[in-house]
């Protein structure tokens, strides 16, 4: 088990203002990216801004993307949240794709910073049977096959529907009621 966390903020899970319940709105407010016209180690950085850069700022038009070259300065990232934070990311020696994937990282947080979760409940007897999720127990089968899947989409078990459940009831009290008459 590694002790990492030690060093990290621990808090309680926040939401940006119930972002998603109305509507969708993207935390991410600018990007700054900062590199070097000649220097190699910002090759990545140019070569995505030659090719990459308006395709990120058409499906992302809710950012503000800002271009500062600086001599003999290495490739840098600054993301700048709603909340105010804001996230320094080195791209020194970047390829274009490994740019283009942080950038859409940094797009898709909240700007909330990586901190340790706490609980809100404790025990002195934590348990041995692991964490529950809803894929618990679930066929393994559903892993490895192609959806939609006829085997798989069927109901677990088949239970009769109501209108099933009705039908025989009447016929059980109409047999019932036809003994009856005999009987007489």
């Amino acid at each position: 088990m590694s002790n990492s966390h030690l060093f990290l903020k621990s808090g309680f899970i926040q939401t940006p203002l119930q972002n998603g319940l109305g509507r969708y709105i993207p935390q991410l407010q600018r990007v700054t990216l900062k590199f070097c016209k000649n220097k190699g180690g910002s090759r990545g950085m140019r070569d995505f801004i030659e090719t990459d850069l308006m395709d990120f700022a058409k499906s992302n038009p809710g950012t503000v993307v800002y271009l500062k070259p600086k001599r003999h300065h290495a490739p840098v990232m600054v993301a700048e949240y709603l909340n105010g934070e804001r996230e320094y990311l080195s791209c020194h020696q970047f390829s274009r794709d490994e740019i283009q994937k942080w950038l859409t990282y940094l797009c898709t947080r909240s700007g909330i910073p990586v901190m340790r979760f706490r609980k809100y409940q404790h025990t002195d007897y934590p348990t041995i049977q692991g964490v529950w999720n809803p894929f618990t127990h679930q066929a393994p089968e559903a892993n490895t096959s192609e959806f939609p899947n006829a085997i798989l989409s069927r109901p677990a078990h088949e239970a009769p529907t109501a209108s099933e459940q009705l039908v025989e009831i009447f016929k059980r009290t109409k047999i019932s009621d036809e003994t009856k008459e005999t009987e007489k």
